[in-house]
């Protein structure tokens, strides 16, 4: 069965996609515990991160860097904060958030809720920085 990252992948559930390529999807977070939280996934399916390739795993990270520059060059930041949790759906998935301290990464913490039309702008703007 497929999870819920490889349905966004596959265009069965709508997003706010920010970038792609052959191997790796990014879009925002409908649920962000900071302005601008991103997802950043596998294409293809791979429950834990460390369970994937060499190949694979050694892509992700410049894949994310490359999102991460986008993320700063629109929203101000001291840096883009990155998290591999991998309980809460299993499709490894990297979480990229801009912080200004530690107290802004706390992925526990209440859900902000922004209206489509923020989630449109946001991912405009940052599809627009993607070099």
């Amino acid at each position: 069965m497929s999870s819920v990252l490889a349905k966004i992948i596959q265009g069965h559930i709508p997003c706010y996609k920010i970038a792609e390529d052959d191997n790796y999807f990014a879009f925002l977070d409908i649920s962000p515990v900071a302005f601008v939280h991103t997802l950043v996934v596998s294409k293809r399916e791979e429950d834990y991160l460390f369970d994937m390739n060499d190949d694979e795993l050694s892509g992700f990270l410049p894949f994310c860097k490359k999102v991460s520059k986008a993320i700063e060059a629109v929203v101000p930041c001291e840096r883009v904060g990155l998290a591999v949790v991998g309980f809460e759906i299993p499709h490894a998935h990297i979480h990229l958030i801009p912080i200004n301290s530690m107290a802004d990464f706390i992925l526990s913490k209440p859900k902000l809720d922004l209206k489509h039309e923020a989630f449109d702008e946001l991912s405009e703007k940052i599809r627009a920085e993607i070099k």
